[in-house]
């Protein structure tokens, strides 16, 4: 049996499995069609109308709200598509006010930000709306074009003490559609914000209270370093050059026509890869739908397989996240992504990990396979919550399930570059092919499910399933994560989308099935 996570979606919320599952990780509002011009079910995928609320109703209403969190805001940005323009230019640029306000009375002095986009064709016009209600609020935004999330967070990081850079924004709303953007700020560091740091920019803007501040405070900027070879150099350092340079690895990359193209070809052909670079024009949009599912990617499976290839790699839009096809074009899932990232660092560097409550215990299997002091600690979902534990730690990787790998000898936010060199390393050091690598990780089966739910009725939902598993282990940092020895359940309400996410793995589908739907009958009792 192909040794990896099974993954299982589906789209509605109902109380009773439907009768067949597909490996499907579908992203809400996904599928190339616009909910409010009537919904439509994708081929093949079950739908059920039962007490649960459709996925299609989930959609609607995603699209009909800005959606602010700690990862900043996302909206729709194109009317073709029928749905109301959440996020629009005069938002962008009070955005720009508030987040300049904070820094500035944080720190007490005019600042300078690095401000990049992905391939979107708004972003640009959202990136010069924040720049220039930044710069009445007293930060200066240096446009550098498109760069991706952790290229810009380096950036950041690098260029703080030399050039003055005390934050970024990167224009980007990662895997959602075309018709979708956002709006992503870096602190200091190049970190993500934490939710109190989210919550003050919001509350700024919420009540208009931003700084005015004269124009020409700040000197002139210099020309600033290419970022996108300050970050290969950063990740190049992680690994073995010449081990991966000598085993002539051929490599497909599918940059989604996102931000990640340059410096992701870049990155592989200095490790001595051949590339087959398809989706690579961040000018071109989106090919696809830009998740990096099973689903999305069943054609691009098909070219590595014809590719000859030992790997393929896939970012999404601001190549933070990382999925992985091996080399017969089996799509391996986002949940192997980390994985395989920490199973080189435990040979290699042996040390604590950390991985958010919704990520599969493959990870904890590999570091109690590596032994002392190979440790696993688990975080709140969400990278500034994941980095937290990592420095309360000093953990030597960490990441999440969704792809996303976080080595901190480069920059605290996760980074398919990352994801891509240390398997490429893992590779070089076992001499073996992907799949059999694989195969050796033990397996395990996990579903997912969402729904749509207003703040008051996630609140509600929590409340029942604390209530309804008093006594078994439970873990209430994030949502509710109930862990049996069987396996485990994690619901939650999303940081992003007004969703409530409810996910279970166990060693095989039937008791992942039996475990979610022990809680979502709990849920589904909540109105």
């Amino acid at each position: 049996m192909y040794g990896t996570v099974r993954t299982v979606v589906w789209e509605d919320g109902g109380r009773k499995a439907p009768s067949y599952p597909r490996r499907l990780a579908a992203g809400v509002g996904a599928g190339g069609y616009c909910p409010a011009r009537g919904a439509r079910p994708r081929q093949g995928v079950p739908r059920r109308h039962g007490p649960g609320v459709a996925g299609s109703e989930a959609a609607r209403v995603m699209a009909m709200a800005l959606i602010k969190s700690v990862s900043g805001v996302r909206g729709i940005v194109d009317p073709a598509c029928g749905q109301e323009v959440t996020l629009t230019a005069e938002l962008a640029g009070a955005l720009g006010r508030a987040f300049a306000t904070c820094l500035r009375r944080r720190l007490g002095r005019s600042v300078r930000l690095i401000g990049t986009r992905d391939g979107r064709p708004s972003g640009q016009r959202l990136l010069e709306a924040f720049a220039r209600g930044a710069s009445v609020s007293g930060a200066e935004v240096v446009p550098l074009g498109v760069v991706t999330t952790p290229g810009t967070a380096l950036g950041v990081a690098e260029l703080s003490r030399e050039f003055g850079v005390a934050g970024g924004v990167v224009v980007t709303a990662s895997h959602n559609p075309q018709e979708w953007n956002g709006i992503k700020l870096l602190w200091e560091g190049g970190r993500a914000p934490t939710v109190e740091e989210a919550s003050a920019v919001f509350a700024l803007l919420d009540a208009g209270d931003f700084d005015e501040v004269p124009a020409g405070e700040m000197p002139a900027v210099p020309v600033l370093p290419d970022i996108h070879e300050l970050h290969v150099e950063r990740v190049l350092a992680l690994v073995d050059v010449e081990a991966i340079r000598g085993r002539a690895f051929r490599v497909v990359l599918d940059s989604v026509n996102g931000a990640g193209g340059a410096a992701g070809l870049l990155l592989l052909e200095r490790l001595g890869c051949t590339v087959e670079h398809v989706n690579a024009d961040p000018a071109a949009g989106f090919p696809r739908n830009p998740e990096p599912t099973a689903a999305n990617l069943a054609e691009f499976c098909t070219v590595v397989a014809g590719a000859n290839a030992g790997v393929g790699f896939a970012q999404d839009p601001d190549a933070d996240r990382l999925a992985i096809v091996d080399e017969t074009g089996r799509y391996i899932g986002e949940e192997y992504t980390l994985a395989l990232a920490a199973q080189q660092v435990f040979g290699a560097r042996p040390g604590p990990a950390v991985a958010n409550l919704s990520t599969s215990r493959m990870i904890d299997d590999l570091a109690a396979t590596a032994g002392s002091p190979c440790t696993v600690h688990r975080s709140a979902v969400g990278e500034a919550n994941v980095v937290e534990v990592m420095r309360q730690t000093s953990a030597h990787i960490g990441g999440e399930g969704n792809g996303g790998v976080i080595d901190p000898r480069v920059v605290l936010v996760r980074d398919s570059l990352v994801g891509m060199a240390l398997v490429l390393q893992l590779l070089a050091e076992e001499g073996r092919p992907l799949s059999r690598i694989v195969d050796r990780i033990p397996r395990y089966t996990i579903i997912k499910q969402k729904f749509a739910a207003d703040r008051e009725r996630i609140g509600r939902v929590l409340e029942a399933v604390r209530h309804e598993f008093a006594r078994e282990r439970i873990n209430a940092v994030d949502g509710v994560r109930i862990d049996w020895e069987a396996g485990w359940v994690h619901v939650r309400g999303s940081n992003t989308e007004p969703i409530m996410r409810v996910i279970a793995e166990a060693r095989d589908e039937a008791a992942a099935q039996e475990l979610i739907g022990r809680v979502r009958a709990v849920a589904d009792r909540v109105a």
